[in-house]
């Protein structure tokens, strides 16, 4: 059985992690494979989105116990380089989050840049409740995505969040009935733009963000925006556009 799917479709990959009896817990090679994943959708100027999910009934469980138990530093970094794939992919990210998305599947979820919950996703840090530190940047991914109190109520006081409580507090754009359907319908959004300024836009966001001030966005966005002006897509959607308007007048 193949343990990560690829599917790509229509401008958007679909990657899953296909393990349902182990509830999608990342191994060694599933890390691999995620990074592969991602590093195929890149380098394929067809896709212009990636969606990541878990074959039912869980998104991800987190790091194999196996694994997590054996693991050294550099262990411990070969798994979080399949969460950490998808949070320096270039390409706009969207988690299908299906089912229980704990510890490590916590992390990969907050990893892509927009999450769809289903009715039964479940979000649980679960780091302290092992007995082990929270890994993998999930501290700081956590607390970007959600206020500091519900990272704290997450991460320190064993809160789980459901689907509605996951909405209620920002941390899912979404509860969709067919999560990785509405992922696909959202990713799909950014297809219709040229690929490079998708990727440009995305990585103006991430740069943006934070402490970045008005100012530093404006010179930041001039940039970008002056050679974007100048592109041979631009010419020829601008071109379109005032043909369709004359012909409407």
């Amino acid at each position: 059985m193949t343990e990560v799917l690829l599917d790509r479709a229509d401008g958007v990959g679909v990657v899953t992690i296909n393990v349902p009896d182990r509830r999608n817990a990342l191994t060694l090679p599933i890390s691999e494979a995620l990074v592969d994943a991602v590093r195929t959708c890149e380098n394929d100027a067809s896709v212009h989105a990636v969606v990541v999910t878990g074959a039912p009934p869980a998104f991800c469980a987190g790091a194999d116990l196996t694994a997590l138990g054996e693991a050294k530093e550099e262990g411990l970094r070969r798994i979080y380089a399949g969460f950490l794939a998808f949070a320096d992919c270039a390409l706009p990210t969207v988690a299908a989050v299906n089912g229980a998305a704990v510890g490590a599947g916590l992390n990969l979820a907050l990893a892509c840049d927009v999450r769809i919950a289903g009715p039964k996703a479940r979000f649980d840090a679960r780091f302290l409740q092992l007995g082990i530190h929270p890994g993998g940047g999930m501290t700081w991914m956590l607390q970007r995505a959600v206020s500091k109190q519900t990272a704290v109520a997450m991460t320190l006081f064993s809160r789980v969040l459901d689907a509605e409580s996951a909405l209620e507090h920002g941390l899912v754009w979404q509860i969709a009935d067919d999560p990785v359907a509405a992922a696909v319908q959202l990713a799909a959004g950014a297809v219709s733009a040229p690929r490079d300024l998708v990727s440009t836009t995305k990585g103006t966001l991430r740069a943006t963000s934070g402490n970045a001030d008005h100012a530093s966005a404006v010179e930041t966005e001039l940039r970008a925006q002056l050679e974007t002006i100048s592109s041979a897509e631009f010419a020829e959607r601008l071109t379109r556009l005032r043909t369709r308007i004359t012909r409407q007048e």
